[in-house]
């Protein structure tokens, strides 16, 4: 009885190793280092900007801590809503005022994604990232030419005649339409002082640029949109210089904690249906239109 009392007791601690062992492991896989000592931080700013909290959260905490001489902000993204963007420009700009922040561009940095980019320190992109894409757009689905084949109607009771504009039941007016593009101008003119002010550049010349179209990372850098051309490790090698570190970079990765069915059941496929969301109703956006 001893013996099996003692088998149970090896196999137990055995196990409870191999799991500190793996927890250990997956630890270093996420921190991209153990231990202290002086590193560069990394956040994602991954797929439609809709919740900023894990970016600004990440941005603050790294900003606060002293071993943290420099970070790297890993762009994917098509843009976003106009608010959430916004939330991530000012503490990219915050952090940026205390320690070197790098943008490193992927595929896509457009629109919310170049938004976000704007105030970093340096900005890095591969010659073929699709960046740029300045402007602001608002669509609406127009149901009641669906509902005028079926002979549907649908009846609004509201307080002031622009309660319901944009409405996908009725036909936009020529004052909804007015109303809607000077909010659209504003927001255009808020993108257009962010950029200016990040890149150091005249706000008129930003306009002239701000027609909405993508441009190559090539094509971004002639236009000063970018500082240099490169991937994720040339953007780490700029971030390390910067931030006067020698040696092998050590990296602390913030990665965003998913939680939830839906990411437990989809996995990383669950960010993918983020930009639905878009579908339940309008919404201002700094992103690439879809249609």
């Amino acid at each position: 009885m001893k013996r099996l009392l003692l088998f149970f007791a090896f196999l137990f601690a055995l196990m409870l190793g191999v799991v500190i062992a793996l927890v250990v492991v997956a630890v270093w896989r996420e921190d991209g280092a153990l231990g202290g000592g002086e590193r560069i931080g990394v956040v994602e700013v991954e797929g439609f900007i809709s919740d900023p909290t894990h970016v600004t959260t990440a941005l603050r905490n790294l900003r606060a801590e002293d071993d943290i001489k420099a970070v790297v902000l890993q762009v994917n993204s098509p843009g976003g809503v106009i608010g959430p963007s916004q939330e991530i420009h000012d503490e990219v700009r915050r952090t940026a005022a205390v320690k070197p922040v790098v943008v490193a561009m992927g595929a896509l940095a457009a629109s919310g994604g170049y938004y976000v980019s704007a105030p970093a320190t340096r900005i890095v992109a591969n010659p073929g990232t699709a960046t740029g894409s300045i402007g602001v757009i608002l669509q609406f689905k127009e149901v009641h030419l669906l509902f005028d084949k079926l002979g549907l109607r649908s009846q609004a009771v509201k307080s002031g005649a622009m309660k319901d504009a944009g409405s996908p039941f009725r036909e936009m007016t020529d004052a909804d339409r007015a109303t809607f593009q000077t909010l659209i101008d504003d927001l255009f003119d808020q993108f257009v002082v962010a950029v200016a002010e990040g890149r150091k550049m005249d706000p008129q010349q930003v306009r002239q640029l701000a027609d909405g179209r993508v441009y190559s990372g090539r094509q971004a850098l002639e236009l000063g949109l970018v500082d240099q051309l490169g991937n994720f490790w040339d953007a780490v090698a700029v971030a390390q210089e910067l931030g006067g570190l020698t040696g092998e970079p050590k990296l602390d990765y913030r990665r965003k904690q998913h939680s939830g069915l839906l990411h437990w059941a989809l996995g990383e496929d669950a960010s993918a249906l983020e930009p639905l969301q878009a579908v339940a109703a309008p919404a201002f956006r700094y992103a690439l239109p879809s249609w």
